[in-house]
């Protein structure tokens, strides 16, 4: 008796029947077959773990005047554009500051009216002759004082309007509404926060054990998988997209080591939203071959491999799916061993 056979006697009861029962087998003619020899593998060992959407920056809207909260253009969730008004700061006082500032100027253009005149009298005056040229001298430097002052109180009228042009409240950046924490009608102070602003590209934080800190290296690449905490939304590795290891920190909180992963298409999720992570921490040898070459029959798992007795289903047990260059690759638990060769089918007549 072969090696083959000794090591599994135990199925050729069981294949007996199969063959007797299954149609289109090897023994039929109706298909033919190719070979894949079973070789070890190294891969990497992959730990499932949360990641935790973060935006890279987050910036305050703030108000630059106090006053009351007159408007608010945005809501949570909101997206926004930089320079966009998101939200409207009333002071009261600013309306009485500016009729001052107009009363202040009339009184101030009838003085210079007046010095004008005075000015065109002195002039008239000295060139009939009846007038002296300190006379003059005194109502050009009235009339220079007085037009100084207008101006001076128009550049106070301009601050009083800037400030009141400053209710605005900004949007300091494009990004996405994280917060709203004031309400309509509320009294702010100048720089109190009304809105936080998520503005830099997203990205994801991994809190991993203490134990892999030695695996984690800054460039290594991880798989995210889909959307959701659940295993149906979340999907498998083989499903997974890729993303790399941007930042490692240096520094150990709790047991943890925490890093930074960059992935394209994390902006319509939720900052601090967790998806599903596998990132290596080490690597382990395995025997795989192509999906194609497993079968079910009666919930079990078998793979045709090729003896010196002939063509041999073996039941395996199955574990991860993979990917290799050359097309997927699902891991075998117990069945086979290296350098076995596995019959593949081929559905071509």
């Amino acid at each position: 008796m072969s090696r083959y056979t000794s090591r599994r006697t135990m199925f050729i009861p069981a294949l007996v029947v199969l063959a007797a029962c299954s149609a289109g087998g090897i023994g039929s003619g109706q298909a033919s077959a190719k070979e894949f020899t079973v070789e070890a593998q190294t891969i990497p060992e992959l730990k499932a773990v949360f990641g935790q959407v973060e935006s890279r920056t987050v910036v305050p809207a703030r108000a630059r005047i106090g006053g009351t909260i007159r408007e608010i253009a945005i809501i949570e969730g909101a997206e926004v554009k930089e320079g966009q008004i998101v939200g409207r700061v009333v002071d009261d006082k600013l309306a009485f500051e500016t009729n001052a500032a107009d009363a202040k100027i009339a009184a101030l253009q009838s003085q210079l009216d007046n010095a004008r005149i005075e000015l065109d009298r002195a002039q008239q005056l000295l060139a009939r002759g009846t007038g002296t040229q300190s006379r003059l001298d005194q109502a050009k430097t009235q009339f220079d004082v007085v037009v100084s002052q207008v101006a001076a109180a128009q550049a106070d009228k301009a601050v009083i309007e800037q400030r009141a042009r400053e209710g605005a409240i900004l949007a300091p950046a494009t990004g996405r509404v994280l917060t709203v924490p004031i309400t309509l009608g509320s009294v702010i102070l100048a720089g109190e926060e009304i809105a936080r602003i998520a503005s830099g590209q997203y990205y994801l934080r991994l809190f991993l054990p203490e134990r892999h800190a030695a695996e984690i290296k800054t460039g290594g690449t991880v798989l995210i998988g889909g959307r959701g905490l659940s295993p149906v939304t979340s999907g498998t590795v083989a499903t997974a997209r890729p993303g790399r290891i941007a930042r490692v920190y240096p520094q150990i909180n709790g047991g943890r080591v925490v890093a930074d992963v960059e992935v394209a298409g994390l902006g319509d999720y939720f900052v601090n939203e967790r998806t599903l992570v596998w990132i290596p921490v080490g690597t382990r040898t395995v025997i795989a071959v192509p999906p194609a070459a497993v079968t079910m029959r009666h919930g079990v798992d078998y793979v045709r491999i090729a003896t010196p007795d002939g063509p041999l289903d073996v039941a395996v047990i199955l574990g991860e799916t993979f990917q290799k260059d050359d097309g997927p690759r699902i891991e075998i638990l117990t069945g086979l061993r290296n350098g076995d060769r596995v019959i593949m089918p081929d559905a071509t007549p």
